[in-house]
This record gives structure tokens, C-alpha cells and sequence, in this order.
């Protein structure tokens, strides 16, 4: 490796560590799937097991094991923590960002820190590189896949092929038969696009689906065999169902994933659009005219496109839609832009202004919000007077600063030093002034730290009324089963309760015949919490 390769790989090791490391465990796990998945991997290393996930010593089917897997050996080294649950998804973010760095300077050299910097910068892979959950390690698993194809592709070297059965094989074992899935309809729309229908013969290689069965089908047969129920909740359910019905309440419009995915793509969408919009155009002007070997560097536009494109049709067909779904698209938009890039700068042309002024209001604009991303959690609305003033002032100045540098000669030379300003600056103000409200607005990490200050003893817990959110919360920072009162689970001991602050007759008639005292409400998500006798003791 010669010193500027050292360069570049220090370059990126600094810019992950702070995207995708630094603050990771600022503030708790949110949502309801981040302390879901890191309880079930603890679950699986407490019983070592490596087969069957399980959530409350029951089995838990709906995903594969991958993430589990990772999240198991990074608590068996650091500990049980939600840092250490977030670390498997930023290592599978700077593995993608080293990927496409290093298939860059293979086969488009000039472009590779260009293509990976633009990748980790993407709003989609720094959120979920920051999150507990299995989108990035598929996002990952994917984008080195088709990357690996590409290079069989260009090179006719079979050692790519099989790369790219072994991580769809990965994909697999990350969140199922999507990845093989998504991959082989990339293939064909790109091979139907370039004329060449032969390519996806090419591409069913046969020692390749026996490595892909080899590394994919023994947790699937294992797991199987170990709960007959498994195919039925894993892939009838969880997949077919979820995929055809609204079965799990996540309902959105038809065109729900184009607005989610100029976000994920933020800051760069506006010449993503551009460089697909002109890989489109000159497809179309070219699609009649014999292909020959020498026109595969224009070609892996178009595979980029379809790469792009394809994730957004087929999960906007879905009648279940969440945002995580579409993130295997981002890295074909990250590549694509590069690609862009590289050409204009190949053919020493420079940006249209109009462009060049729109990427730098988009670039600016996230400052905003991270400015006073406190105060939007905590309240869902913006501040008024000096503080939003303030965090106007402060982007239009960078607006300002964007735009004059992308409209000098050194604008193409200064595109990615510009751009990377502010999401850095953006990153770094959420993690400054955000981390203390998305805590005790999003996470129940402080009401668990509220009830253990509460107890002499470690109690049972239960909730009633509240989200999903609060009871996989629990149940991760308390390390205990979480029982439902609306599901008739009422603990028989003595036991502590949360419920909404509103609920208090409702307990009061879920708990009658048994002593019940009040001891505090956790004001930041309206909650309040109780300490119940055991049944029958008198009130």
C-alpha cells in the first residue's frame, strides 16, 4: 500500500469513526426494534445459542440471525450495553464504505475516496450505521454483492461471482430472502436494459448457488428443525404476508419511498437525480447502437440506475412500508453520483450553476433541524426567537459559503470537501445539543433507571396502555420478561406497573382487590409508575 492509499484509508477511518462511532451510546435505544433485537442476542448469548433467537425465553422468527450473531460476540467483548448493540451496525457501515473505496480504486481509479466519503455522508447509512437493527448489515451485505458482480462482470474472473453468492448468502442470513431477491431483478432489468438477456445465464453459476446454499442453509435448516413453526412465521408471515397485506399496521401511500429516499440520499440528491437523469438520457440515445467489451465503463451507470431504482418499486408495491426497507438503494445512488463525477471531470466540464446553487441549499439545509433538534423532540414544533434566528443565520452563511465555492473554477476540486462541511457540523450539533432529549423523550433508558432507584429489591415489572416502544425498552434495561396487562398477563406477585399518566382509573380497576401505591411519573413521555401487591392482599 503506498502512502497515498495510506492517506485515503486514514481519511476514511476518521470520517466513519465520527459518523458511525463517535456519541454511539449518547442516548438510549429508541423505537421499538432497537431494544428488541439487542435482547434477543443477549437472550442467545446468556443460553448460548446460535440457532434459535428468542425475546422473553420465548422464540422470537420474525428475522434471521445475522446481526444477533455480530451483537453476541461484541457483548461476549464489551459487555452487555447499548453501545455495544449499536457497534455491528457501524462496523457493517465502514466495512460497505471500505468496499466501495476499494472496488473504486480497482476499477475506476481516481474516484474511490470520492464514492466512499459520498456513501458514508448519505443521511440513510449515518442514521442506521447508529442504530441497533439489521437494515445496514443487509444494506452492507448487498452493495458488496453487486459490487463483487460488477468486477466478475468487467473482469471475467470467477473469484467475483462467488464473492457475490457468498454475501448474498450473507444478505440472507442478515434479513432474509430479499437480498437474493432484490439482486436478481437488478441483474435482469440491467441485462434486459443493455440488450443482453444471456447475462443472466451467465450469472446461475452453479459452484456459486452451491457456495450460496453452503453459507445461507444451515441456520435455515437448523433453525427449522429446532421450531416447526418457523416457516410459517418467518416466511409466511414475516415475509409473504408482510410484503402483500397490511398485516402489521405500517400502511403508507404509493410513493411513500420517493420522499425517503431523497432524504436517505441527503445531501447529495440533487445530483444524484442529475447524474441518473443523464445516465438515463444517454442510455436512451444510445440504446440501439451495437455493444462492445470497451463500453462497460458506461454501462455500470446503468447498473447503478437499476440498482437505485429497483428497491423503490418494489418495496413502494408493498401494502407494508417502513423506512429501513428502502436502504439497500442508497449505496447504487452514492456509486452513481461518483461515477458522475468522475466523467465530468474526465471530460474537464464543469457544474451547471443552477445545479450548483440547488446542491447548496439542500447541502445546508439539515443544519437547521440539528441546530435545534432538542427543542423539535421535546416540543415537535420549532423554536421561535434567537435560537431559531440563530440557526437560520448560521445556514444561510453555509448556503452562501456552498454555493460561492461550487461557483469558482475549483468548483468540481472543492465539491466534496464543501459538501462534507455540513453534515459534519449537522452530525455534531445533534450529537451536542440533541442527545439529552432524544434520551428522555425517545428511550426508556432513564425511566429504567428511575425505577431502579425506586426498588430495594428487584421486582417484576408489567405495563398497561403503553407502546411497544416502552415495554421491549424495559425489557431490554431491566434484562426481565415485560408482562402485558391488556393481554391478561397480570403478574400474580407483587410487581411494579407503568402506564400512561391519563390510565389511573383504568389501573385502579385492572388492579382492584390489591394494594396499589403511586410512586412517580416520568413527566418527559407522560408515563407513571406503580408498585402492585401480590393477589389478594387487601387494599
Amino acid at each position: 500500500m503506498n502512502a497515498r492509499s495510506r492517506t485515503d484509508i486514514l481519511l476514511l477511518a476518521g470520517f466513519c469513526a465520527f459518523l458511525f462511532f463517535y456519541g454511539l451510546g449518547a442516548f438510549g435505544l429508541i423505537g421499538a426494534d432497537e431494544p428488541r433485537y439487542a435482547q434477543v442476542a443477549r437472550e442467545m448469548l446468556d443460553r448460548h445459542d446460535w440457532i434459535t433467537p428468542t425475546l422473553g425465553g420465548s422464540p422470537w422468527l420474525e428475522k434471521p440471525p445475522l446481526y444477533y450473531w455480530q451483537a453476541m460476540l461484541v457483548y461476549s467483548v464489551l459487555g452487555v450495553t447499548d453501545f455495544a448493540a449499536r457497534i455491528p451496525s457501524a462496523i457493517d457501515a465502514t466495512l460497505l464504505v471500505l468496499a466501495i473505496y476499494f472496488f473504486f480504486r480497482k476499477f475506476r481509479p481516481g474516484a474511490q475516496v470520492d464514492a466512499a466519503l459520498i456513501a458514508a455522508s448519505c443521511a440513510g447509512v449515518i442514521g442506521f450505521a447508529r442504530a441497533a437493527s439489521m437494515d445496514i448489515c443487509l444494506t452492507s451485505a448487498f452493495a458488496v454483492g453487486m459490487l463483487a458482480w460488477w468486477a466478475w462482470r468487467e473482469s471475467g474472473k470467477r473469484f467475483y461471482l462467488a464473492a457475490f453468492y457468498s454475501f448474498m448468502a450473507l444478505g440472507m442470513l442478515a434479513k432474509g430472502p430479499v437480498a437474493p431477491f432484490l439482486a436478481a431483478l437488478v441483474i435482469a432489468l440491467y441485462a434486459i436494459a443493455n440488450r443482453e438477456a444471456k447475462l443472466i445465464w451467465k450469472t446461475l453459476w452453479w459452484p456459486g448457488i452451491l457456495l450460496f446454499c453452503a453459507v445461507a442453509l444451515p441456520w435455515y435448516i437448523a433453525v427449522d428443525i429446532r421450531n416447526p413453526q418457523f416457516f410459517r412465521e418467518f416466511i409466511l408471515e414475516h415475509n409473504l404476508a408482510r410484503f402483500s397485506s397490511n398485516l402489521y399496521h405500517h400502511p403508507e401511500p404509493l410513493w411513500y419511498y420517493i420522499p425517503v429516499t431523497a432524504l436517505a440520499l441527503m445531501p447529495w440528491i440533487a445530483f444524484v437525480i442529475a447524474a441518473f437523469t443523464e445516465s438515463v438520457r444517454i442510455w436512451w440515445s444510445e440504446r440501439r447502437e451495437p455493444r462492445t467489451e470497451a463500453d462497460l465503463k458506461s454501462q455500470f451507470s446503468i447498473l447503478a440506475c437499476c440498482w437505485l431504482i429497483v428497491p423503490v418499486i418494489f418495496f413502494s408495491i408493498s401494502q407494508s412500508k417502513l423506512p429501513g426497507y428502502i436502504l439497500p438503494a442508497i449505496p447504487a445512488g452514492a456509486i452513481l453520483l461518483a461515477n458522475y463525477l468522475m466523467g465530468r471531470v474526465d471530460r474537464e466540464e464543469t457544474l451547471p450553476r443552477w445545479l450548483a446553487i440547488i446542491h447548496a441549499a439542500v447541502a445546508a439545509t439539515p443544519v437547521l433541524p440539528a441546530l435545534v433538534v432538542g427543542y423539535l423532540v421535546m416540543n415537535h414544533k420549532f423554536p421561535s426567537g434567537r435560537p431559531l434566528a440563530i440557526s437560520i443565520a448560521v445556514t444561510g452563511v453555509l448556503f452562501g459559503a456552498i454555493a460561492l465555492t461550487l461557483l469558482t473554477s475549483a468548483r468540481l476540486k472543492m465539491f466534496r470537501f464543501v459538501t462534507l462541511i455540513p453534515v459534519v457540523l449537522a452530525v455534531a450539533a445533534v450529537l451536542k445539543m440533541g442527545t439529552a432529549a432524544i434520551d428522555e423523550k425517545l428511550s426508556t433508558r432513564p425511566l429504567a433507571v428511575e425505577l431502579s432507584s425506586m426498588e430495594t429489591q428487584k421486582l417484576p415489572i408489567a405495563v398497561y396502555g403503553v407502546p411497544r416502544e416502552v415495554e421491549y425498552g424495559l425489557a431490554f434495561y431491566r434484562n426481565q420478561v415485560v408482562s402485558r396487562y391488556e393481554s391478561g398477563n397480570i403478574p400474580q406477585g407483587q410487581h411494579l406497573l407503568v402506564a400512561p399518566a391519563s390510565w389511573m382509573d383504568d389501573v385502579a380497576k385492572q388492579t382492584a382487590g390489591r394494594k396499589v401505591s403511586f410512586l412517580g411519573q416520568y413527566a418527559p413521555q407522560k408515563l407513571d409508575y406503580y408498585w402492585v401487591s401480590a393477589a389478594g392482599s387487601a387494599n
